[in-house]
């Protein structure tokens, strides 16, 4: 199997990634949809978490050879940051989704030089949002965005269109195609579950219309 089917199989093996076309979940933006992906789960599974650490520090030697520091996103990158920083022996940093009201006022915790060179790790990418402010606020404080790095993304037109716009690049380990591949090798999903679920990514704002 490649990397990208063995992440997704753990993900499905340990439950951080439901699908459910015939009753599916609510997003916080009201956005209905068939696949929950919950990959805080992955911090309590070692073998795991593991896997992905080890497979998101190759992604970054490969892609980012050049980088200094190794940033998570608050909050869900931080762990994977952290492991990461650690097989890598790099500094590591994270960044809030905005600035402390109180204190110093930091957006950023850790300590970054200007000019020196990051990576983002995000844990999961819907529309990238999150993890493109992030890297703007980095820029911000001088840091060189490299590039971003995630577990999983669903393949969202919007999230490639916001990434496009932003400059900046984002590299997964595994993906929302590849997951309903492994899905329905491995049973987990019917052939009519399979057909089902494969529409959703291209225009989830209609998929129940």
């Amino acid at each position: 199997m490649t990397v990208a089917e063995n992440i997704a199989k753990s993900l499905l093996d340990i439950k951080a990634v439901s699908l459910s076309p015939q009753d599916p979940f609510t997003w916080a933006s009201g956005m209905k949809s068939p696949i929950y992906c919950d990959n805080r789960i992955t911090i309590s599974v070692p073998k795991v978490r593991t896997e992905i650490a080890n497979g998101l520090a190759d992604l970054i030697k490969e892609k980012y050879p050049e980088a200094e520091v190794i940033a998570g996103t608050a909050t869900a990158g931080i762990p994977h940051a952290a492991f990461i920083s650690q097989i890598m022996d790099l500094p590591m940093i994270y960044i809030r989704g905005k600035a402390k009201d109180h204190g110093k006022g930091n957006q950023i915790e850790g300590r970054i030089q200007p000019g020196q060179k990051i990576v983002l790790v995000e844990d999961l990418i819907s529309t990238g949002g999150s993890v493109i402010e992030a890297a703007k606020a980095a820029e911000n404080e001088g840091a060189v965005v490299l590039g971003c790095v995630a577990i999983f993304t669903y393949e969202l037109q919007k999230g490639k269109e916001n990434f496009e716009k932003s400059g900046y690049a984002i590299d997964t380990l595994s993906n929302y195609s590849t997951l309903l591949e492994v899905a329905q090798d491995t049973k987990y999903i019917t052939s009519e579950d399979f057909d089902l679920l494969k529409t959703w990514s291209s225009d989830p704002e209609n998929w129940l219309s």
